[in-house]
């Protein structure tokens, strides 16, 4: 049974969060594969095409028969409809964009973690007072670890991750962790349109093994 808690541990316990969406079912799931055989407890699969869904009902039956202990939430979540389907297809968690409180709603009602959205001070505090265990910082490229630097006291107890530019580097990694994130988000950075076409999921194992280190060094601040 996966929680709001669990789910919330599991990205803190890890300190990544990989994501991405691709349009062939079966090859998601052997990346999912590939990840999890690296060491990944917890990721995030995108709505970002007409598949998804689909695709996304075949995944958790994979994940439930083959890697009972992960926890794979569902990304780009905009609005409640979107959010209703995936959580009846069994999300784990939802991530989303944007702030929407009827999602945040949706999500809460269902015991899980809602991770919006948010680039300005106003978005943050209205997800901090409405129950987000953790905020995304994005586009987090165009905001930087200063930003967060600026605005964390702000918000005492709020756990935050960016996505959208992270890159798998020591220097940007450790600034975003001494800028006070609980865990980076990581896009095509890992999981590269090349990787996801020529389904070379050795370099993808090897890539990942790389990042999960580069993770635990940069943590120590």
């Amino acid at each position: 049974m996966k929680t709001k808690e669990s789910s919330l541990k599991a990205i803190t316990d890890q300190g990544l969060l990989p994501l991405f969406f691709y349009e062939d079912a079966e090859v998601s799931l052997d990346i999912i594969r590939t990840l999890y055989k690296s060491g990944v407890r917890v990721l995030e699969y995108t709505n970002r095409g007409k598949a998804a869904l689909e695709n996304f009902k075949y995944l958790i039956k994979g994940v439930d028969a083959e890697m009972p202990d992960l926890h794979l939430g569902i990304g780009t979540i905009k609005n409640t409809t979107e959010a209703q389907a995936f959580l009846d297809a069994g999300a784990h968690f939802i991530v989303a964009p944007v702030v929407d409180l009827e999602v945040s709603k949706l999500t809460h009602d269902a015991g899980l973690l809602w991770v919006p959205g948010c680039f300005s001070p106003t978005e943050i505090n209205l997800a901090h007072q409405n129950g987000a265990g953790l905020i995304k910082l994005f586009p987090a490229n165009l905001l930087g670890p200063s930003y967060l630097s600026s605005i964390k006291e702000l918000f005492q107890g709020q756990l935050f991750i960016p996505t959208g530019g992270v890159e798998i580097e020591a220097t940007n990694m450790s600034n975003w962790f001494k800028a006070g994130v609980c865990a980076v988000g990581m896009g095509s950075k890992l999981i590269s349109k090349e990787i996801l076409e020529t389904k070379n999921y050795n370099e993808l194992a090897v890539l990942t093994a790389k990042t999960i280190e580069l993770v635990k060094t940069s943590r120590i601040v």
